[in-house]
């Protein structure tokens, strides 16, 4: 437990009908007997005046207090719930802050509820998650992890690798014995089926941060192919300026849409091409370096030419890990139909950008690469330290494999356990505290 009580504004700023003050620790109780002369029973409400120092009333509005260690924090927990009119609350926070209490950080609440075992360290993210959440499927998502989705998943893994950790750890106990233990089939057996248990998490998860974070999206291309008005049909507004002018966009245009409730953070580019206008060339050299930021790259070609020179570039230079969707665009004018086609480049979807003619294929395949075509009631939330954390724990996994044909049982039980530390990171039962300062930092004051 925290030796200090801290206290914040609990709702968003600006005006509102209720706005809420909440404080948490052990001196929580003398403050609500400071501001209110008495206390309700627990978990009820209680209407009256709350007042200063000097006893004059600041508002009247209903007081609630939560014992410990039944609270969002797991300590004593008051709330003062008054009008929601921002002198009052910054009035009503300065009184409290004046009887001895400290100003909370970022995110300390639920920091506090963390360290106090009423949240792991997943469920306490899935908190901000779900504050910040874009789209209905997301929201419902992190309530999923909130309520211990993405955790029981986990431990379930954690489980069978700690199992696992006992039988190579006694076996290298009793190596002296006749019969080598390491030599088991079942034992290789049970760590391919732990391997396959974190790839399907991996997988899950994977479909997790796409829903929580976006899948990023690259506009790539030569000018005039396109590109901003397939950011316009993507947006379903006008986002970026089109002309028949090439060179038009000259900065990076970002713009958030929603896909069959998947949120794309898409970037249109600087059109690919030589250029003697040192701002065209800052656009240009802009417009590859976003590809060092994108899951996936839209490579705009005119379909009545093709892809060109640049076209091969781009290709040529994806990073690893981003894949590529030739967009042949301008249909209305080529003949083509709309559809997918196999580009020499990779796979390629033709369609007209000005017309909407054929977008309906992109958007498929777009859905397709998030990994998410329908989502389901048990989709949890993840971000992407989590995906660092199971991937470094499958090459973990993968490792002891290895070393398991060869007789290897301190080297097997160490890559164990490095799968089961990464894998508790996600949850916290392996912390850092940079990481929690990273953390809860994001979070709003009052959360």
């Amino acid at each position: 437990m925290n030796s200090d009580t801290i206290a914040a504004v609990a709702t968003p700023p600006g005006r509102g009908g209720v706005g809420i003050v909440r404080v948490s620790g052990p001196r929580a109780l003398e403050v609500a007997r400071a501001l209110t002369g008495e206390l309700p029973p627990p978990r009820h409400a209680r209407y009256g005046p709350v007042r200063d120092r000097q006893g004059r009333v600041v508002d009247r509005g209903i007081t609630l207090y939560f014992p410990a260690p039944h609270s969002y924090t797991g300590e004593d927990v008051v709330e003062f719930q008054i009008h929601g009119g921002p002198v009052l609350l910054d009035l009503l926070l300065a009184e409290i802050l004046a009887l001895g209490v400290r100003q909370a950080e970022p995110g300390e609440f639920t920091r506090r509820a963390f360290l106090n075992d009423k949240l792991d360290l997943a469920q306490a993210e899935a908190v901000a998650d779900l504050i910040h959440a874009s789209t209905e499927a997301a929201a419902r998502a992190a309530g999923n992890t909130l309520s211990g989705g993405l955790s029981q998943a986990v431990q379930q893994q954690v489980a069978a690798l700690v199992e696992l950790r006992c039988y190579v750890e006694g076996a290298i106990d009793f190596a002296d014995e006749e019969i080598d233990f390491l030599a088991d089939d079942q034992l290789a057996q049970r760590l391919q089926r732990l391997i396959q248990g974190i790839e399907a998490l991996r997988r899950r998860a994977q479909q997790g941060a796409v829903l929580n974070e976006g899948l990023r999206v690259v506009i790539l291309g030569r000018p005039n192919a396109g590109k901003s008005s397939l950011l316009n049909r993507l947006s379903g507004r006008e986002t970026a300026i089109v002309t028949a002018i090439p060179g038009t966009t000259r900065d990076l245009v970002r713009e958030q849409v929603q896909l069959g409730g998947i949120p794309l953070q898409v970037l249109d580019t600087a059109g690919l091409r030589a250029s003697d206008d040192p701002v065209e060339q800052e656009g240009i050299r802009r417009a590859w370096a976003s590809l060092a930021e994108a899951d996936h790259c839209l490579l705009v070609v005119d379909d009545a030419q093709g892809p060109g020179e640049e076209e091969r570039e781009v290709a040529a230079r994806l990073p690893d890990g981003v894949s590529l969707t030739v967009v042949a665009n301008k249909i209305d004018l080529s003949g083509n139909p709309p559809g997918p086609f196999q580009s020499p480049l990779g796979k390629g979807v033709r369609l007209s950008a000005k017309t909407g003619e054929g977008m309906s294929f992109l958007e498929e395949r777009l859905m397709r690469l998030a990994g998410i075509e329908t989502l389901d009631e048990g989709c949890f939330l993840a971000r992407r330290r989590h995906l660092r954390a199971l991937e470094e724990a499958a090459e973990a996994l993968e490792r002891a494999g290895e070393l398991l044909t060869q007789g290897a049982g301190e080297l097997v039980a160490e890559e164990l356990r490095i799968a089961q530390s990464a894998l508790g990171r996600i949850t916290g039962e392996v912390d850092h505290e940079d990481l929690l300062d990273e953390i809860f930092s994001r979070f709003c004051i009052g959360k």
